[in-house]
């Protein structure tokens, strides 16, 4: 038994989908916490401390998104949204606002409890301060040094495709969209020049993955963002 147990708060309205999570994060040994309207939600994150909070954006005493933003306004722990919506723009919406990461209904439970686990183990790697290196594939990033190899052979980047990567490393398994990126990495007044990413992070891919137009490891998420797969 694990002495520190996961809490998780779900907050979703439908009855169906919330006792199909709580017997699956149970099964995993998850802590689950329920609620039905946003306002419940609210409560429950504030009480309940989890440590993870999944959201659906339709619920009935006000938005999924707004709930995200007047979460975000007080709390770091990650959020996975589960939602029927399936246009790019609520993606974007729900993800500018705070969350970490979005999956469709119907979803797969192995994916689900992939995401979360993934959450999980950033949220818990930020906390404990921010790792100084990191891998994916062939590729070594030593962030104190600011030094890149690929299969032991150092990798010139420019300053911006290193502000790039670094970025990506910092959230690494989190979606994140074209406007966050713009903005950490080029600053606000490039928030909607999504050309300059797009260029960017081709080169990224020529210079770090071995087959740049079907990437393993900077994946995009179609309309949305981008994806350092963990």
């Amino acid at each position: 038994m694990n002495e520190h147990p996961v809490h998780i708060v779900v907050i979703e309205d439908d009855q169906p989908i919330r006792r199909f999570l709580r017997v699956t994060l149970e099964a995993e040994g998850f802590v689950v916490h329920e609620a039905e309207t946003a306002g419940a939600g609210l409560t429950a994150v504030g009480n309940r401390k989890p440590d993870l909070v999944i959201v659906d954006l339709g619920l009935p005493d006000f938005d999924g998104v707004e709930l995200i933003r007047r979460l975000r306004a007080w709390a770091t722990l990650p959020v996975l949204v589960l939602s029927a919506r399936t246009q790019e723009t609520e993606k974007v919406a729900a993800l500018d606002a705070g969350a970490d990461d979005y999956l469709v209904k119907p979803f797969g439970t192995a994916e689900c409890l992939a995401r979360i686990r993934a959450l999980l183990r950033r949220h818990a790697g930020s906390a404990a301060g921010p790792a100084q290196r990191y891998a994916f594939g062939d590729v070594a990033i030593d962030l104190a040094a600011r030094l890149v190899t690929r299969a032991g052979e150092p990798v010139h980047l420019t300053p911006i495709e290193y502000r790039l990567l670094a970025t990506l490393i910092r959230h690494a398994g989190k979606v994140l969209t074209h406007r966050e990126l713009l903005r950490e990495v080029w600053g606000p007044s490039h928030a909607e020049s999504s050309q300059y990413l797009r260029v960017y992070m081709g080169h990224l891919r020529q210079k770090l993955e071995h087959n740049p137009a079907n990437p393993r490891y900077i994946v995009t998420e179609t309309g949305v963002g981008y994806r350092l797969v963990e």
